[in-house]
C-alpha cells in the first residue's frame, strides 16, 4: 500500500476480515496433517496460509492507520440501494427455489430484478423474463437434460405429454 493512501469506507473492516479468514485457513491447513515435516500433506497449504496471514495483517495494519476519506459514505458509495435489492432478491430466490421450483421462482426473480434495476414498464419485464426463462429452460432442461427443482409446476408430466404428442401416442 502506498504512503498517503486515503481509506475508503469499509476498507478497514474488509482488511480485518481478510486477516481473520487467513487465520482460519491456517488453522484448517494445520488440521490436515499438523506440522510433522516439510513433506507432509499439510505443509504446502500451511505455507500458503501463513503467507496470507502475514501479508493480510500487514495490509490490515497499514489500512487501519491510513486516513479515512470523509467525502464517501459506505451506504451510498460502496453498497448502494441496487446492491441490497440484488442481494435480497438472490436470497429470496435461494429460499423459494425448492418449494416453488425452478420455473416460477426464476420467472418471479427475473421480473423483480429487471423491474427494480431498470425501471422499465411491467410488460417489458414480463416479456423479457419469459423469453429469457424459455431460452434457459430449452438449453439446460431439454438439450442438456439438467434436472431442476420441479416444485409446483409438474414439468415431468408436461414434457411426457408433449413427448406423447410427437411419438404418435405410443
Amino acid at each position: 500500500m502506498r504512503e498517503g493512501h486515503i481509506r475508503r469506507p469499509g476498507e478497514a473492516v474488509f482488511s480485518l476480515l481478510v486477516a481473520a479468514f487467513s487465520l482460519f485457513l491456517l488453522w484448517k491447513a494445520y488440521e490436515i496433517d499438523g506440522f510433522s515435516s516439510l513433506s507432509s500433506s499439510g505443509a504446502l497449504p500451511m505455507g500458503a496460509a501463513a503467507t496470507m496471514v502475514v501479508s493480510s495483517f500487514v495490509i490490515a495494519w497499514k489500512t487501519v492507520k491510513s486516513e479515512q476519506d470523509k467525502a464517501e459514505t459506505f451506504w451510498t458509495n460502496i453498497l448502494p440501494r441496487d446492491v441490497w435489492i440484488g442481494v435480497a432478491l438472490i436470497v429470496g430466490y435461494a429460499v423459494l427455489l425448492v418449494p416453488l421450483g425452478f420455473l416460477p421462482t426464476s420467472f418471479i426473480f427475473l421480473v423483480a430484478m429487471i423491474k427494480a434495476l431498470s425501471g422499465r414498464p411491467m410488460f417489458f419485464c414480463l416479456w423479457t423474463s419469459a423469453v429469457t426463462l424459455a431460452s434457459i429452460y430449452i438449453v439446460f432442461r431439454l438439450v442438456f437434460a439438467v434436472l431442476m427443482p420441479e416444485g409446483i409446476v409438474p414439468e415431468g408430466q408436461i414434457i411426457a405429454w408433449f413427448g406423447s404428442l410427437f411419438s404418435g401416442g405410443k
